[in-house]
């Protein structure tokens, strides 16, 4: 069946009652006035019933054209370069999860937002701030700036990018990291998990360094910067190696899961 563009005004697949879009079941008063399921399950008796129909009674008829209307009607995400059509009671749900959502600059005072693309875009040239390229599974080894921890890791697997904020609070002690995903904070799958480590200086036995690590679940948000700064993780790095040093050695593994 083809598809075919109609005009309507869609606060009429709205619940008169909660206003929210209807979705199936729907059912209707004897005068043939529509309420949601959940308005004629949850709301107090009293106000189950229809307030519009002199007839009074509440909403016991189930209506299956309206049903049959509501599973048909879509709409295509406003999201720029989505381009999906979805049906319009699951819309709110879409926009939640939909990979192209607008998401915010990482600078606090830039206000831009755009698709997560865009956005990457946008931040490595009219903010500067450095790219680096990285494949899921394998580890990259960064040079932390301790007077401006701020990266942004760009996986050439799917195009994702995440934010890494990483820095030295003072010599000798913890390090602050954090690591978010550009992107709608409800999507599903695929879900990440970020591994850091530095190295401290040389220890015994003769060529045995030690390392710290942290492992960490990757948040996924359209606020990127307000999340990261939220969820640091602290974890300490031995002085000798930052003593008078102006960049960390730190390392990050982004594994990506799918189950």
């Amino acid at each position: 069946m083809e598809l075919s563009m109609v005009s309507m005004d869609l606060t009429l697949l709205h619940c008169p009652l909660c206003l929210r879009p209807l979705k199936p079941p729907v059912y209707e008063c004897k005068g043939g006035h529509l309420a949601c399921a959940d308005c004629c399950v949850e709301r107090p008796g009293n106000q189950r019933q229809c307030q519009k129909c002199e007839r009074g009674g509440g909403f016991d008829v189930r209506n299956t054209a309206v049903d049959a209307v509501l599973s048909s009607a879509r709409v295509e995400c406003p999201h720029e370069g989505c381009g999906l059509y979805v049906t319009y009671h699951k819309l709110a749900d879409h926009l939640s999860v939909c990979p192209l959502a607008p998401c915010k600059c990482l600078v606090p005072v830039c206000g831009y937002e755009g698709p997560p693309p865009a956005l990457s875009h946008h931040i490595t040239t009219v903010h500067a701030m450095p790219m680096h390229r990285i494949q899921y599974g394998n580890a990259l080894q960064l040079q932390v700036p301790l007077s401006e921890p701020r990266l942004l890791p760009f996986a050439e697997e799917d195009g994702r990018a995440f934010f890494l904020v990483g820095g030295v609070l003072d010599i000798g002690a913890p390090i602050a990291v954090s690591v978010v995903c550009i992107k709608a904070g409800a999507s599903p799958l695929p879900h990440y998990v970020a591994k850091l480590w530095a190295n401290g200086p040389p220890g015994e036995p003769k060529g045995r360094t030690d390392a710290v690590k942290v492992e960490m679940e990757v948040t996924c948000s359209k606020d990127p910067g307000d999340v990261a700064v939220q969820e640091l993780t602290f974890f300490t790095i031995p002085p000798k190696p930052l003593a008078g040093a102006k960049l960390v050695s730190l390392h990050i593994q982004i594994d990506k899961l799918t189950s």
